[in-house]
């Protein structure tokens, strides 16, 4: 081989290796790749194309009352999945589809698409109902016996959530989506533990170049779904259903305009007995509107867009401009509604507490020693602070402690806040729970609103939260104040869950007594309660009185100063708070209306009365025994029986029986309906009305005035217009009925219960007093735009100040 041969050899040899280095390294490098860096991914997509992966919902965990009673549970429901590779020709496919897209309510040519797929699982639709899936059966059994089709549809269990009774303290327990996740109240709280853990089932498939085709439905493998926990709730359905009975009483009785709260604590315990924000929704139809806003959305027009100042008069705008405007509008507007709807204002929104904050700043003077027996407030009809004129409704003169609470006196207790001191002031704003959260298990609490961070205060600062004024708090930060000056002194946390069961019954977890601390001593406390009690039967408070029980408690009222939908010119909130009985108490009560828009709007006449009607029937139910004194007449009330669809014959001699009068509306042989329905508390000896014919159902008649009038006159009153009454409040000599629950001239059915509520002082009417608008008038100085001018700009007040115009009923005007 001569030396030129040789040397291309060589060169040969060496390419060769360099080509088969490069190449096998390039192999070697790859593989590492896929291996190391993609080998996750790809053995993920592998098991993917080899499985078909369906989740199966859990059974959500059921909400139950402290009784047990079911306040939200999964009903049973179903899948519907089809096998369309059991289809031997286009006549059973095309059959099927056009059978089911009936059944299922979707596209024919669709399903018919579907019915094609070379495969054995396809989820055609979730969450069927009883009557469809008894359809989808029968169907199956016309398939096995004219196609002898035995695995072409299949029905798997699925669950969906059901609210029994609706609306029932919607904003406490609130609702889930439609894929199974809590979206508000207790179902949001404690999705972790209601939601359970989600099944599968894992179809295999065979793998084609073409399609993946699923193995048979027989040999899928199914995880089975793990059960949600169940709540067992402090809430008492019964607790709860008379709360928001009277409360929504109050709403039309006073036409408010941005809804109202009622809630009922165990003051040793801090069980939540109700929590009712009225207006809620229909848990099972959550997104649904009610007929009253449908209305405001729908009158929403160009003048609307001027009025509240969305655009101005002169503005030119064309048709399409304005109609898309008027569009956008209307869907904030809807937006708005619904999301209202959900929210819990016990919780979520602050207030103004007005009066009756006074007990809590009497706690703080008594445990100071600030005041004593000896202690003398003046009132001469104002006090200045500052060069801040702050009024009474009265020229009380000198006056004890215990006078100033029970005249409701602004100065006087001006006075009384300033022997607190600033100091002392804020130690005991935080001691009893207002500058923090309570931790209620409850989803949207908001903050408290003080003048400042670290508690400093003006003089007119400290004058006015004296009396409830310039602090915004919470609801539920009022009733756990008012129940720490009833049990002692000791603030005690909040609750709504009492225990968490799994899905086999066990206790897995219980919510008991948190004691978070003592800010009274027991002898404070006793003393506040008994001057409370006072006030509830001799001074401001009387519309709260519960004849047979010992009840303390305070009235107040808030005007706003903040921004507000309502086009009126009064915007204020009416309160009542108190407990009972006052010698020993069980429960407090708060109840307050945003914004009532007829006749009075204070705390005295539009509250009081809710709040007596709900503890005169809570007291009972609880088995708090009533004791009368001499001077009081015994409200006698009883409950209505059940007399519906027995025969007329039968029904008046069962009602008879019970006590009741009878009167008979028909012609008809059996009782169509009755009024008052079963379980209304209406006065023993009261009328039961039958109705016997359709006919009949259609009969009104019309409300009379019983304000003003006394106990036995207002018993009259309603036999002569064939209607009941239902009473509460004080019935002592010289009471009168201080408000109804239906006004005057309205049109009900014969045999309609009137709640009608009794205190010994003079009723505010129906219609505006003008005189008492004229006093009012006259005593707005400069102090309410001073004091407006000076703090409303610093602090995002979310409601306003308190106790305005009030001469007649004991509440305060302040400025």
């Amino acid at each position: 081989m001569d030396k030129a041969s040789k040397k291309l050899r060589n060169r040969t040899v060496w390419l060769l290796i360099i080509i088969l280095v490069v190449g096998f390294g390039a192999v070697i490098t790859r593989l590492g790749y896929l291996q190391l860096v993609k080998g996750e991914e790809l053995r993920s997509k592998a098991v993917d194309q080899q499985l078909a992966d369906t989740t199966l919902d859990a059974k959500r965990g059921t909400i139950y009352d402290k009784n047990m009673k079911i306040l939200a549970q999964s009903a049973s429901v179903w899948q519907v999945i089809l096998a369309p590779i059991y289809f031997d020709n286009d006549e059973q496919r095309e059959y099927v589809a056009k059978e089911l897209s009936q059944i299922l309510e979707i596209d024919e040519k669709e399903l018919l698409e579907d019915t094609k797929e070379q495969s054995y699982y396809v989820n055609l639709q979730k969450k069927v109902d009883a009557d469809v899936k008894d359809k989808i059966v029968e169907l199956q059994e016309y398939l096995k016996e004219k196609w002898d089709l035995i695995n072409v549809i299949a029905l798997l269990d699925d669950y969906s959530r059901y609210y029994p009774y609706k609306d029932l303290a919607s904003t406490v327990i609130g609702f889930v989506g439609d894929d199974g996740q809590g979206l508000s109240g207790l179902e949001y709280q404690y999705q972790q533990y209601l939601a359970g853990v989600p099944g599968r089932v894992v179809a295999s498939q065979i793998s084609s170049i073409s399609d993946n085709t699923n193995m048979p439905f027989e040999a899928n493998q199914n995880i089975a779904a793990k059960d949600g926990d169940s709540l067992i709730l402090t809430i008492d359905e019964t607790v709860q259903s008379i709360v928001e009975k009277y409360m929504k009483q109050g709403i039309e009785a006073n036409n408010v305009f941005n809804r109202g709260v009622g809630i009922v604590m165990d003051v040793e315990t801090g069980e939540i007995l109700a929590m009712a924000t009225v207006e809620g929704c229909d848990l099972n139809k959550p997104f649904d509107l009610s007929e009253k806003d449908k209305k405001k959305i729908e009158s929403i027009d160009r003048e609307y867009l001027v009025k509240h100042e969305i655009i101005k008069e002169e503005d030119n705008l064309t048709n399409q401009e304005l109609d898309a405007l008027i569009k956008k509008t209307k869907e904030e507007e809807e937006s708005s509604s619904i999301s209202t709807k959900w929210r819990n204002k016990a919780v979520s929104d602050t207030y103004y507490p007005g009066s009756v904050f006074k007990m809590i700043t009497l706690s703080m003077a008594l445990q100071e020693r600030a005041v004593d027996e000896k202690t003398k407030v003046f009132c001469d009809g104002a006090i200045e602070v500052f060069d801040k004129n702050i009024t009474c409704t009265d020229v009380h003169g000198e006056q004890s402690y215990r006078d100033a609470l029970e005249n409701s006196c602004n100065p006087g207790f001006v006075q009384i806040g300033q022997r607190v001191g600033e100091v002392k002031f804020w130690d005991y704003y935080q001691g009893f729970g207002f500058s923090d959260k309570t931790g209620i298990d409850l989803p949207g609490e908001s903050e408290d609103i003080f003048f400042s961070d670290d508690g400093h205060m003006e003089p007119v600062d400290l004058a006015v939260s004296s009396f409830g004024q310039g602090v915004s708090i919470t609801p539920i930060q009022m009733i756990t104040a008012v129940s720490a000056v009833a049990n002692g002194g000791y603030i005690v946390q909040p609750h709504i869950v009492k225990q968490i069961l799994d899905s086999q019954g066990n206790v897995i977890k219980t919510v008991g007594t948190e004691f978070k601390r003592q800010i009274i001593t027991e002898d404070v406390s006793k003393e506040v309660s008994e001057i409370l009690e006072e006030n509830a039967s001799d001074g401001s408070g009387t519309s709260g009185y519960v004849a047979g029980y010992r009840v303390a408690g305070k009235t107040g009222t808030s005007q706003k100063l903040t921004d507000s939908n309502y086009d009126g010119e009064e915007d204020y909130i009416a309160s009542y708070c108190g407990f009972a009985p006052a010698e020993d108490p069980k429960v407090a009560c708060l109840v307050f209306f945003d914004t009532p828009t007829t006749g009075s709007y204070y705390g005295a006449h539009v509250s009081g009365p809710v709040f007596a009607n709900i503890m005169g029937e809570v007291l009972p139910y609880l088995e708090v025994d009533a004791k009368y004194d001499d001077s009081e007449t015994p409200a006698s009330n009883t409950v209505a029986g059940a007399y519906t669809g027995l025969l007329e014959a039968q029904a008046t001699k069962a009602a008879k029986a019970d006590g009741f009068n009878v009167s008979v509306r028909g012609e008809g042989k059996t009782v169509l309906a009755q009024s008052p329905t079963t379980g209304s508390t209406l006065t023993t000896g009261g009328t039961i009305v039958l109705f016997t014919d359709k006919e009949s159902l259609s009969e009104r008649v019309t409300v009379p005035q019983f304000l003003a009038f006394g106990v036995y006159d207002c018993i009259i009153i309603a036999e002569a217009y064939d209607l009941n009454v239902a009473i509460s409040g004080s019935t002592a000599a010289g009471s009168v009925c201080s408000a109804q629950s239906i006004a005057l001239g309205k049109q009900v059915m014969p045999g309609s219960v009137i709640s009608v509520t009794f205190s010994t002082q003079a009723p505010v009417s129906a219609v505006s007093n003008p005189d008492h608008q004229d006093d009012s008038d006259d005593n707005s100085d400069d102090y309410q735009d001073d004091y407006q001018d000076d703090y409303q700009e610093d602090y995002n007040y979310d409601s306003g100040y308190d106790d305005g115009y009030y001469n007649e009923g004991g509440e305060e005007q302040w400025w």
